[in-house]
């Protein structure tokens, strides 16, 4: 049986373009970077020339990019390394963001959303307090895929004088971005959702910005984050900045189009406008999501009920309910990401899929009354 594969803001798999300059790393480019002789002279040029292309990618200079080990890691380094007094948030966080928050010893303000999955940034301005330290939002949702008001935000946090962070890990390989435009202090990128391999990611750190290390021991990345740099890894993440590519969102509205014409009582979960364009989150009435996802599933078809980071929870996903979802809503709802390797006629059999396993699981449901 032919799989495919719809759940690209989980992971990506790894390019072809990527997997041609990471092995070649990993086999004979093996020297430590801070080793003065050749191996380790040969690790320091590849390691630059990657920073340098994870630097263009994001609108910055070289110096301005710290390799650590991803997304969970850049997104602590930026809550615990500017040692905030007060911080401002979202409802909707990844959970590298909420779980971090709840462990700092500092106050946050867990600001809301209404059901488009956008923040107002007037909400924002009101939370601000003499003592705020840092604003941190994510430029991309992971769920619902809707983009935030980054730039505006930002704005509010400069005129306030405090330090903003935005989670740009489902944004730097969906939308073009760009930091300086952005106006951001740091910015938070993870390989393995570019088509890179995972265990590398990067913080983009405005230069002059205050960043205290979590982590203690070398002067590795300009005494931000101490321990062997991952060159190969580091390699593979600067090809794929070179070689990122934004879906135009047509493959996406296809099949959420295709579903909501043939499918009854679906709906679109978050702002249709305001969002990235490999997304689509969709309420299924009746329908519990993890019975869809093994369905879609046995017909070789991978997708998911949400955030890849919060498996295994019985609990509904946070960031629906903080959209105004009820708790059953929350649980029949579906996340379809899209990716560079999808096609019209993949689509195509996924909606043909999802009408065939939505018709069986609603006659085998107690829950689902039609509205027609």
């Amino acid at each position: 049986m032919d799989r495919f594969y719809f759940d690209h803001n989980a992971t990506t798999p790894v390019s072809p373009e990527v997997l041609e300059v990471y092995l070649p790393v990993l086999m004979e480019d093996y020297g430590n970077a801070s080793s003065i002789h050749h191996h380790g002279q040969i690790a320091k040029q590849k390691l630059e020339a990657a920073r340098r292309q994870t630097a263009q990618l994001l609108g910055c200079t070289s110096k301005e990019v710290v390799f650590l080990s991803g997304g969970t890691e850049a997104n602590n380094l930026s809550i615990f390394g500017t040692r905030p007094r007060h911080v401002i948030t979202t409802a909707i966080e990844h959970p590298a963001i909420l779980n971090a928050c709840a462990h700092l010893d500092a106050d946050v303000t867990y600001v809301p959303v209404g059901s488009s999955g956008v923040v107002d940034p007037d909400d924002i301005r009101r939370a601000l307090r003499p003592e705020t330290g840092l604003i941190s939002v994510m430029h991309v949702n992971n769920e619902v895929g809707t983009i935030q008001p980054i730039a505006q935000i930002a704005a509010i946090a400069r005129a306030a004088g405090v330090l903003m962070h935005s989670d740009g890990v489902q944004a730097a390989s969906r939308i073009p971005v760009n930091v300086s435009e952005l106006g951001v202090d740091l910015y938070s990128v993870s390989a393995h959702k570019m088509y890179a391999p995972k265990g590398i990611g990067a913080l983009y750190v405005r230069k002059g910005t205050p960043l205290q290390p979590m982590l203690y021991g070398g002067r590795h990345e300009q005494q931000r984050r101490a321990g062997t740099e991952n060159v190969a890894g580091a390699v593979a993440f600067g090809a794929a900045c070179s070689s990122a590519q934004w879906l135009d969102g047509a493959l996406r509205d296809r099949l959420e189009q295709g579903i909501l014409n043939r499918v009854r009582d679906v709906t679109v979960n978050g702002d249709r406008r305001f969002r990235s364009p490999n997304t689509t989150n969709l309420c299924f009435d009746g329908i519990e999501g993890e019975s869809l996802v093994i369905a879609l599933d046995l017909k070789g078809f991978a997708v998911s009920t949400g955030s890849a980071c919060s498996s295994g929870a019985v609990e509904p996903s946070h960031v629906l309910i903080a959209m105004g979802l009820t708790a059953h809503q929350a649980k029949s709802s579906l996340r379809f990401s899209l990716g560079r390797s999808n096609t019209v006629e993949q689509v195509d059999g996924l909606i043909e899929a999802v009408c065939a396993s939505v018709k069986h699981l609603r006659r085998l449901s107690p829950a689902y009354v039609s509205n027609v």
